[in-house]
């Protein structure tokens, strides 16, 4: 069963978008969400359509311990809480959204990027509902703007290293980035509401900023974007990276082998990686620290063809 639901821009949606959090939980046994998550993605689903542009997309993320809905649309403009009393609830049938969804929800928030936002929630149980006694708040992330460089001090032009990238499967790397940023992603709200719970998504978001940071500071990696762009299956790469790269690689590289033990573990609803990214991951991530001793590159030698999903 799918873990996202394409929606068109129009009011018959909002009933699709309840219908199919109601399968979905209903599967994972977590029948105890379904009405806090019908009452909460109906309003998120009608602001999309009423406030924002496709496309609108809703995903079922988290654990089934700690299911996540997500409603996600084509506009950056920030959603806005409501301060209202409770006549204006009653009364209010349209820009409730969010405090409909604060109401119903054990924890909730936003993401802006330059590509649009993601407002999500988790579905409060029906023991939690009677317990609360005040509406949950939210978590607002801005990643529209430039995220600050994590590194401390200058750039000296002697503290660096040079790392080749042999054969890069162009085509291939590419889809596991758009793994690679699902998954940390991912981690990452897990780590914003439950990080005592789940210590690797804590980890694996604080490690993410550095090797973000020393993205930043290589150069050469613009070439791979532009192999990306041209649609080449393959590329020799040099980068020129902070010295302190191959160390970061070889945590992440770590860190990574343990998110894959926590998403088996845990039931992760974020796909997993296909055997050919674990074995790119193991490769790329490798280079670093191989290289990083001192040794020579080793090229890709994998497929060029981006393998599909197991079925």
């Amino acid at each position: 069963m799918t873990s996202t639901l394409e929606l068109d821009p129009e009011p018959r949606s909002v009933r699709d978008a309840r219908a199919w959090v109601v399968t979905r939980l209903s599967s994972l046994g977590r029948d105890d969400l379904v009405d806090a998550a019908r009452l909460g993605v109906s309003e998120l689903v009608t602001n999309a359509i009423l406030h924002a542009g496709p496309p609108i997309v809703l995903r079922l993320g988290g654990t089934p311990l700690h299911p996540r809905v997500e409603v996600h649309d084509g506009s950056a403009h920030p959603p806005t809480l409501r301060d209202m009393s409770d006549d204006d609830r009653l009364l209010a049938t349209i820009g409730r959204g969010l405090s409909i969804v604060a109401t119903y929800s054990r924890t909730w928030g936003a993401e802006l990027s330059p590509d649009g936002k993601v407002v999500w929630f988790e579905p409060a149980s029906e023991g939690d509902l009677t317990d609360a006694e005040e509406p949950a708040v939210g978590e607002m992330v801005d990643l529209t703007g430039p995220v600050d460089d994590a590194l401390p001090g200058g750039d000296d032009p002697e503290d660096r290293v040079q790392i080749c990238l042999l054969g890069m499967p162009v085509r291939v790397f590419a889809h596991y980035r758009l793994w690679y940023d699902e998954l940390r992603r991912e981690l990452r709200l897990l780590a914003l509401s439950h990080g005592r719970e789940y210590p690797v998504a804590q980890e694996l978001s604080e490690l993410t900023v550095t090797v973000d940071a020393e993205r930043r500071r290589a150069r050469g990696v613009e070439r791979l974007d532009a192999a990306v762009s041209s649609g080449l299956d393959r590329a020799d790469l040099v980068y020129d990276c902070p010295a302190s790269a191959p160390a970061t690689m070889a945590r992440l590289r770590r860190v990574l082998a343990e998110a894959d033990a926590f998403c088996r573990e845990h039931h992760l609803l974020t796909s997993a990686p296909t055997p050919q990214l674990l074995e790119l991951r193991e490769w790329y991530l490798g280079e670093f620290e191989r290289q990083g001793r001192g040794e020579e590159p080793r090229p890709w030698t994998g497929g060029l063809v981006v393998d599909p999903p197991a079925r």
